[in-house]
């Protein structure tokens, strides 16, 4: 409850905020189908990418620009971040979609504006099909993202270039099924500002979610080598006697990521380990 009332997490809160106006302002707008110049998949897909690679390298010190509750939830069941900090970042994320696109409707035309690239079901796809779908390209965003901020990896690169380039790849596929959304409040947004919430919204939030959680779970639990598997569980069930992994009990002083910054000072791109057992959280 402390960081609640600290600076810094105001800060990210509102990063938060702004890094998913800023996104959704981007990715709609790029997907609006103007009189004179229909947009191409490759456009939109760029477009979103693009603007997600931008915002993670000029907010990622802040708050970890998420941009997204399916990676925020993901980094809470991987017990990187409290469950306060999750609720507040999620509830920042859909307000900033819906600013955003309400922005965006605001100053697009009314013969431009259609349904504002709203998530919808295309070419006959179920919403079976749909979720599998969704699925599968938020399970490769959240773990191209665990894995590009991880510390205890060497030669992770640019985290903004590669979490950049998922978000991409995933627009590619994803648009001609479901106009992809891998990111609950981005399918959240535009709905609101137009009210037009088909009965298949439902997958746009639960493919996100149990995608980027089985990546979480992967990630942090299963595939983790033995020290480090070890040390995750700890935290999971404080009263386990594991010795925690070396590296993670040089690192026991640090705050919960993102309470600082998720890049580590030393080394941009580097994911801080939570270090607050859970049942404080």
């Amino acid at each position: 409850m402390k960081e609640i009332l600290t600076l810094a997490f105001a800060r990210a809160v509102f990063v938060e905020f702004l890094c998913t106006l800023i996104f959704v302002f981007i990715g709609l707008g790029s997907a609006l189908k103007w009189p004179s110049a229909l947009p191409s998949i490759l456009q939109i897909a760029l477009a979103f990418g693009l603007a997600i690679g931008t915002l993670v390298q000029a907010f990622g010190h802040i708050s970890g620009a998420h941009i997204n509750p399916a990676v925020t939830i993901a980094f809470f069941v991987g017990n990187q971040i409290s469950l306060l900090r999750t609720l507040l970042y999620v509830v920042a994320q859909l307000v900033g979609a819906i600013a955003g696109a309400g922005i965006l409707y605001g100053v697009t035309p009314a013969n431009t504006r259609g349904n504002l690239a709203i998530n919808a079901l295309n070419n006959n796809i179920t919403p079976g099909q749909a979720l599998v779908v969704e699925i599968i390209l938020t399970f490769q965003l959240a773990a191209c993202i665990f894995a590009s901020t991880d510390n205890r990896r060497s030669g992770v690169g640019s985290p903004a270039l590669s979490i950049g380039l998922s978000v991409t790849v995933g627009h590619l596929v994803g648009i001609y099924f479901t106009g992809c959304s891998m990111n609950p409040a981005r399918s959240f947004g535009p709905a609101v500002v137009t009210r037009r919430f088909s009965p298949a919204h439902w997958v746009f939030w639960v493919g996100p979610i149990l995608g980027a959680c089985l990546a979480s779970l992967l990630y942090f639990y299963i595939l983790p080598r033995e020290g480090r598997k070890a040390h995750a569980w700890a935290r999971v069930c404080p009263t386990a006697r594991q010795p925690p992994h070396p590296a993670a009990a040089a690192e026991s002083s640090s705050t919960a990521f993102p309470a600082s910054p998720p890049w580590d000072a030393g080394r941009p791109g580097a994911l801080r380990v939570c270090k607050e057992p859970l049942h404080e959280l």
